[in-house]
């Protein structure tokens, strides 16, 4: 990963992280546009490997709070999903990726824009597992379905039960696509040079989430992705 290539992808994880880290969820909504534009070839390897860490430092904090049931049902509809996200990588190009990548984000945006109120239960849980690993296997975004699910959840729950959810989901996305041949050492390596932005990102949600409003952060990273999703999109359609 060329330098300058490397600090915007590494702001972007960075400012993902800070997000993620105060919320539960975010660092594939900044990311994933970010580095699909600058390299689509590290795509999706390089974000599920910062997709798979960065969990781990929200678990060693909080992981009393992950509500076991729920991540359960999760996990149920997440198996075939990734596999089905696994099939897209292999037969989708990668500018007709971008384009996906940009219109799930915008999509993830007006849902949770709207804050739609949805029901928490085996049912929709496993739903939303389902989409997510579509979408986090294909694009690196899968926090969204979850997120919504249990929007109505206190902080700690949410951050622990996502943290749990991400650990075990991009972990599976990683095994998956190195079994279809899509996780070339190049986006591994790459992905790794990603976590040192990634660790200071999280070191820095530790204040905002004490002292920011969660709607300002929210509003801040809706932005941020709604104009990377975007830009991406132009890019991909017209680049």
């Amino acid at each position: 990963m060329e330098w300058m290539v490397l600090l915007v992808a590494g702001t972007a994880v960075l400012v993902g992280a800070i997000v993620q880290g105060a919320v539960g969820f975010g660092l594939g909504l900044v990311a994933a546009p970010v580095v699909t534009m600058l390299d689509p070839g590290l795509m999706p390897g390089a974000i599920q490997v910062v997709n798979v860490t960065l969990p781990l430092f929200t678990l060693a904090a909080e992981w009393r709070r992950i509500d076991w049931r729920g991540l359960g049902w999760a996990l149920l509809g997440r198996l075939p999903g990734s596999a089905l996200g696994a099939l897209i990588v292999v037969h989708v190009s990668a500018s007709t990726l971008g384009v996906m990548v940009g219109v799930m984000v915008l999509i993830a945006v007006t849902l949770t824009a709207r804050a739609l109120s949805v029901p928490r239960n085996g049912l929709t849980l496993t739903g939303a597992g389902f989409v997510s690993g579509i979408t986090g296997t294909a694009t690196g975004i899968g926090g969204p379905p979850i997120a919504l699910v249990y929007q109505s959840a206190k902080g700690p729950q949410i951050r622990a039960t996502l943290a749990g959810f991400f650990f075990l989901s991009a972990a599976q996305s990683l095994g998956i696509l190195w079994a279809v041949d899509r996780l070339p050492a190049r986006a591994v390596t790459s992905g790794l040079a990603l976590i040192p932005f990634l660790v200071a990102g999280f070191l820095l949600s530790g204040p905002l989430r004490r002292y920011l409003d969660g709607g300002r952060v929210r509003a801040a990273i809706l932005l941020v992705a709604a104009v990377s999703a975007a830009t991406l999109i132009g890019q991909s359609l017209y680049g």
